[in-house]
């Protein structure tokens, strides 16, 4: 600070001045809207996954719609599953390892949704069942994969030596 002030007044009103510029910038930088902003900056990318939510002060929070974001995930498996896109899924998910990661989330769902019922079901053995399952499936998934490797593996090589 170079500048020497003669007085407390001049300060005081140097200092004024300074934060109304500071104010006028902030009102320039800021929105008004959590949601706008993040629109802006992102070109609307954010719109569809993000919703405002107030709460009971009357204050607005941003937070993820998570009923969108599912709505789009499926709309999107559906639109790929379609009847004349399964040939081209199949054989271009084999290349591309789209396929098998389509069978484990299968797969997954499956035993997910078997394990949930077991477990709310009020027979307890069907809950030791679905308990049996939330620990013990995975387990059995990287055996099981395991197994299949090596045999493909195997396979693979029985018919590499018959072709030599």
């Amino acid at each position: 600070m170079a500048t020497k002030y003669t007085n407390l007044d001049e300060l005081r009103s140097e200092k004024r001045l300074l934060k109304q510029e500071i104010g006028e910038l902030e009102d320039i930088l800021t929105f008004k809207s959590k949601k706008d902003s993040l629109s802006v900056m992102t070109n609307g990318l954010t719109d569809k996954l993000l919703k405002e939510t107030e709460d009971e002060d009357g204050e607005k929070s941003l937070s993820l719609d998570t009923q969108n974001i599912m709505r789009e995930i499926s709309s999107g498996m559906k639109e790929t599953a379609s009847k004349k896109n399964i040939l081209n899924l199949a054989n271009d998910g084999v290349k591309s390892g789209l396929l098998e990661t389509t069978i484990k989330m299968g797969t997954v769902a499956l035993v997910s949704n078997f394990a949930k019922k077991s477990v709310m079901n009020k027979n307890w053995k069907r809950k030791a069942v679905g308990l049996a399952l939330v620990y013990l499936a995975p387990y059995a998934l990287r055996f099981i994969r395991k197994k299949l490797d090596e045999y493909q593996k195997n396979k693979t090589t029985s018919s590499l030596e018959k072709l030599i």
